[in-house]
């Protein structure tokens, strides 16, 4: 079972701005990337940048359950990896002035594993479940009625002489997050509250978050160089400020410190993430495609070990990003190059392809269609 407290990223200052107080802005100072990128989280929903209708409503439910003096209804949060999940649910309880505990769904194997950290609870504290998806049946189910009834039964013995104890739990407040949200039974999908899911950033937003998280870091970086960081961080937060710091690294090393676009371009060819923000095995997927098979289609087992990785990794890392961007296709038949993908490779595409020969390849299946969800690799 793997539990902890929030991180304390920063402070805020006499002024309203914030400050970082693990800062790192040399190039020999030695400091876990966590500790960086925690720091670089907002800690009020007045400092979140984007996501303007999930942060008006949450303000909402927020300062109404302030009002009446209870904790809020619990909360769901769903949407792919990076977008800022983590961050929402200690924002909730900062907002709160409550303390929160974060666990995850696959530490939670047994019905035990809860109810131990529910009885630890305090009043009004915020539980911060992530990758609740992924937490075993028998705990779901003891899950239902905490939530509900605040409550939960815990069995002594086994067989005929089992005897259920009724053990009453403070008011707290559940933020679950997901990457799956399809995967949760509605049962306890409907015992939230308040759902919310969390969009891709626009390049405006990225720009803006980019500009704050190097203030942070103490790095000077112009507009030019800002805008080729946004354009490359598909859509993910956690990913621009990742390549910011690799960036960083870069102009520390290689030039004066500053950040400009000549900086943020060497930086990012040296890292192998190229305008659309593709990394090496993305090209890697894409190049098997178009030259090995002809654009295919061809079937995601094959394609994997023609990249020299597993199925998984090729449909849950690459695929989804792909996708999203219309350069890859899922079909019954298997994957097929869209004529993005060839030109983005630079290659010509096979006159089918130009003359829409592959339009019977959109003939997909409901569980095919599936959204892309951008995940962060780089790092």
């Amino acid at each position: 079972m793997s539990e902890q407290s929030a991180p304390s990223p920063g402070v805020e200052a006499d002024d309203g701005s914030y400050e970082l107080t693990a800062r790192v802005v040399t190039a020999d100072a030695e400091a876990d990337e966590r500790v960086v990128e925690g720091a670089l989280r907002p800690t009020r929903l007045s400092e979140l940048i984007g996501q303007t209708r999930v942060r008006d409503q949450l303000d909402l439910v927020l300062q109404a359950a302030t009002r009446r003096g209870t904790p809020p209804d619990h909360v769901l949060l769903s949407g792919p990896p990076g977008l800022g999940k983590t961050t929402l649910a200690l924002i909730i309880g900062a907002e709160l002035s409550a303390p929160v505990r974060i666990t995850s769904g696959p530490a939670i194997q047994h019905a035990g594993d809860l109810a131990a950290i529910l009885s630890s609870l305090s009043e009004g504290e915020v539980l911060f479940l992530d990758e609740i998806h992924r937490m075993s049946r028998p705990a779901e189910e003891m899950l239902y009625l905490a939530m509900e009834d605040f409550r939960v039964d815990v069995v002594v013995g086994k067989g005929p002489g089992a005897t259920a104890i009724p053990l009453e739990l403070p008011r707290f407040t559940l933020v679950g997050a997901t990457t799956r949200s399809g995967l949760l039974p509605a049962p306890l999908r409907d015992r939230f509250g308040f759902t919310a899911h969390l969009d891709f950033y626009s390049a405006d937003e990225l720009d803006q978050l980019i500009h704050r998280s190097a203030r942070l870091l103490g790095v000077q970086l112009d507009q030019e160089g800002s805008v080729e960081i946004a354009g490359r961080s598909r859509g993910t937060p956690r990913i621009a400020n990742r390549l910011l710091r690799r960036v960083r690294d870069w102009a520390q090393v290689h030039g004066g410190g500053a950040i400009d676009r000549h900086a943020a371009r060497s930086a990012l060819e040296l890292y192998d993430v190229d305008e659309r923000g593709l990394d090496r095995l993305d090209r890697a997927v894409l190049n098997a495609l178009c030259q090995r098979f002809a654009g295919g289609p061809v079937g995601v087992a094959t394609l994997a070990v023609a990249v020299g990785e597993e199925v998984e990794t090729v449909e849950t890392v690459v695929e989804p990003f792909l996708v999203r961007e219309g350069l890859l296709l899922r079909t019954p038949r298997g994957r097929a190059a869209t004529p993005q993908a060839w030109r983005h490779l630079g290659l010509r595409p096979p006159s089918p392809v130009v003359a829409g020969g592959q339009l019977d390849l959109l003939d997909t299946t409901d569980d095919e269609q599936q959204d892309g969800e951008g995940t962060g690799r780089f790092g």
